[in-house]
């Protein structure tokens, strides 16, 4: 061997020491984001046809329906061809290494006897050697499966080398399945020390998880008023389960196959308002490209949900509460009405009758909501369900955080003492926050009230709400109008002015509402300006 033909020897080793470090690398870079088998799986597959040359990669695992083995994973296959292949334990070359947890190198594809070729076609391979490489997957002392692929036998890169990397990266997958298969036995021997309550059966079939009168109650309200048309208007404090008790309403009606529509009315910025919520045509603003169904349109035929619907604007009122009594919408910029049919779910933690009053919400919408109202209860009102909510939303975030945190008797004991004033919704963040940031398997009540003492879950001491935002049942009535004198002319005038002609603006600076409004403009002998 000449010296040109070492240096040449030795850059290409070089390259190719580099190519398979990066590759383990990346590899157990994947396994660090989260021990998820399906990520780590198609990424290695892809590295090592991209990196070194090892094509048509395949994972072949036990098929969870059949007594087969099949192509799990695969890169550079069709969707057709991973699924021809399908192996007998001791079938083929395939099938043999799974049944004797050995390694087998196939130098000549044609050559062999044993290999079926059942994946790939003769005639999709490229011409000249072709070789067959196939390596077990153990899960400790088991083989669970192989990871094989195909090779051109003839290359500058050794075969021993491809050989040592397939099996660096089979060990890899074992390990990672071993990892995942004791999480899983850890997590089920966790469950059952600590199995969930049985929820109720109204319950269980909604999601909604708990056993308390009040909220057997509300339940029973869903369920009785199902089958009606009427709109349902949900009442109650923050973090109570508006929106699983609106879709737990739509999934016990008749319109459960149809759509279910969530529109958050606080999170939509005024100035869209009009468009997310009856559509737009093309050309009605800058920017309005095509013609866009909004979200009535999109709900017809099943359910549309406005939560937080006290922040509806005001404008917004009036079109609403048209489209709830004509069943008709008119898109921005449109020239027709559309007939749609969706049965509206709204939900408030306000007082409307309050609003109603301050003319921050029209009279006659609020009544057309206010058809039939349930009470949902607050957590401080069914605090009997905190330790299987608790279960249930530790279960929960264990599973989806990969973690196996466990809660003593006593600890669940302290959660139930507390107040929760963001109800449902804090608890369920705080014990996802818990699951997290735990130091140890196990956490008893001075690691869970270390945490509670937090600032951001401070509830030892609620914030008290504003007297206006204290939850107060809708069924209230409406308290009597102010005088007709409670306002002047030169004050009507100038909210006018201030609005630019706009009434209902006007109204609404002044605290009244738009009937309170012009029945004083007439009663002082002003003429109406048009809005």
């Amino acid at each position: 061997m000449t010296n040109e033909t070492r240096d040449v020897h030795r850059e290409t080793s070089g390259f190719w020491r580099t190519q398979e470090m990066f590759l383990i690398q990346e590899v157990t870079n994947l396994i660090g984001k989260g021990l998820y088998f399906d990520q780590v799986a198609r990424g290695a597959l892809h590295l090592m046809s991209e990196m070194l040359g090892l094509n048509r990669g395949r994972i072949v695992l036990k098929s969870q329906d059949e007594d087969v083995y099949r192509i799990a994973y695969s890169y550079g296959l069709t969707t057709a061809e991973a699924a021809r292949g399908r192996y007998q334990l001791g079938e083929g070359v395939t099938g043999s290494v799974i049944q004797a947890g050995h390694l087998v190198i196939v130098q000549d594809i044609d050559k062999e006897p044993t290999f079926l070729g059942r994946a790939v076609e003769r005639s999709r391979l490229p011409e000249g050697v072709v070789s067959f490489l196939a390596c077990p997957i153990r899960v400790e002392d088991r083989t669970v499966g192989a990871l094989a692929c195909h090779r051109i036998r003839h290359r500058d890169r050794p075969l021993q080398d491809d050989v040592r990397i397939l099996k660096i990266v089979a060990t890899l997958l074992g390990q990672l399945l071993t990892l995942n298969d004791r999480l899983d036995r850890r997590m089920r021997a966790i469950e059952a020390r600590e199995p969930l309550a049985k929820p109720s059966d109204q319950a269980a079939r909604y999601g909604i998880v708990g056993e308390a009168p009040a909220l057997l109650r509300a339940i029973a309200q869903i369920e009785q008023v199902a089958d009606a048309t009427a709109s349902v208007l949900l009442l109650g404090e923050s973090g109570t389960g508006k929106e699983l008790f609106a879709h737990a309403l739509h999934a016990a009606g008749p319109r459960k196959s149809k759509p279910f529509m969530k529109v958050n009315c606080a999170a939509i910025p005024e100035s869209l308002f009009e468009s997310e919520l009856f559509g737009h045509e093309r050309g009605a603003f800058t920017g309005a490209t095509e013609a866009r169904a909004g979200w009535f349109e999109q709900a017809s035929g099943g359910t549309i949900f406005l939560d937080e619907i006290g922040e509806m604007p005001l404008l917004l009122q009036t079109k609403l509460l048209r489209t709830l009594q004509e069943g008709v919408v008119m898109r921005l910029g449109g020239k027709r009405e559309i007939r749609v049919d969706m049965r509206l779910v709204a939900a408030t933690n306000r007082d409307l009758s309050l609003a109603v009053e301050r003319g921050d919400f029209r009279e006659d919408l609020f009544y057309r909501l206010n058809v039939i109202p349930i009470q949902l209860p607050s957590l401080s009102q069914r605090a009997a369900d905190i330790p299987q909510l608790a279960r249930h939303f530790l279960n929960r975030a264990n599973a989806s955080n990969r973690r196996e945190v466990a809660l003593t008797a006593d600890a669940m004991h302290y959660l139930s003492e507390q107040p929760w004033p963001g109800n449902v919704r804090q608890l369920s963040n705080f014990i996802e926050r818990l699951v997290l940031l735990a130091s140890a398997p196990v956490l008893g009540r001075v690691e869970v009230a270390s945490l509670l003492a937090d600032r951001a879950f401070d509830i030892a001491a609620p914030r008290q709400r504003p007297p206006e935002a204290h939850f107060a049942p809708a069924a209230m009535p409406v308290r009597p109008y102010l005088p007709v004198k409670s306002h002047t002319s030169d004050d009507l005038r100038r909210a006018l002015e201030l609005s630019g002609g706009n009434k209902a603006r006007a109204a609404q600076q002044l605290g009244l509402t738009e009937r309170q409004f012009f029945y004083r403009l007439k009663k002082l002998g002003l003429e109406p300006a048009r809005s």
